[in-house]
């Protein structure tokens, strides 16, 4: 199951990184170029979560336990950041601050989950991740150097984006807890 996960990690960048490394042929591709991307980006998904559900446990570290914690507490600024983009025209912080706020998103989940989980798949998972979304942010940036931040959002985003944040951090609970994996233990 760990060659499924590394398949499924190189079909994940290889998509997400296509346009970038061969802009020509994928604007060859046109409008279906879009569904196969994403056709590919799904199969990237299914083939890296059974990859990762079935691979074998290889301990590299044990990490303490107090990391759970930092890992929570990351975890809702993660669903935060992630968050701050969404609202249209002006934005909630980091998301008018930072160009990428997704991206470092998912840099802050990588990190944070690699503070918790000291075996083989995960520090494949998750460091790939984080890799991965630190060379889309350079590769944006070096495609499209100029950026101008948007304007702070108004007390209503941000009042969305916390009842936003409560909701993504109930919903990932009960999927971890469905899972069998408890993040507060």
């Amino acid at each position: 199951m760990m060659a499924l996960l590394i398949l499924g990690l190189i079909l994940w960048v290889g998509a997400h990184y296509f346009r970038r490394f061969m802009p020509d042929q994928r604007a060859a591709m046109g409008r279906r170029g879009k569904g196969i991307i994403a056709v590919a980006i799904v199969a990237a998904l299914v083939m890296i979560i059974i990859g990762y559900r079935g691979a074998a446990f290889i301990p590299v570290w044990t990490p303490p336990p107090f990391l759970t914690h930092l890992n929570n507490l990351l975890m809702v600024l993660a669903f935060w950041v992630y968050g701050s983009s969404a609202a249209k025209g002006a934005k909630a912080w980091p998301a008018n601050k930072t160009r990428h706020p997704q991206l470092m998103a998912v840099k802050i989940w990588a990190v944070a989950h690699l503070l918790v989980n000291g075996d083989l798949a995960s520090i494949l998972l998750f460091g790939s991740m984080l890799a991965w979304a630190v060379g889309s942010v350079i590769l944006i940036n070096r495609a499209e150097p100029s950026w101008t931040p948007p304007a702070p959002a108004g007390k209503a985003t941000y009042i969305r984006l916390a009842v936003i944040t409560l909701v993504m951090l109930v919903v990932v609970t009960a999927i971890h807890t469905l899972l069998g994996v408890s993040p507060f233990s």
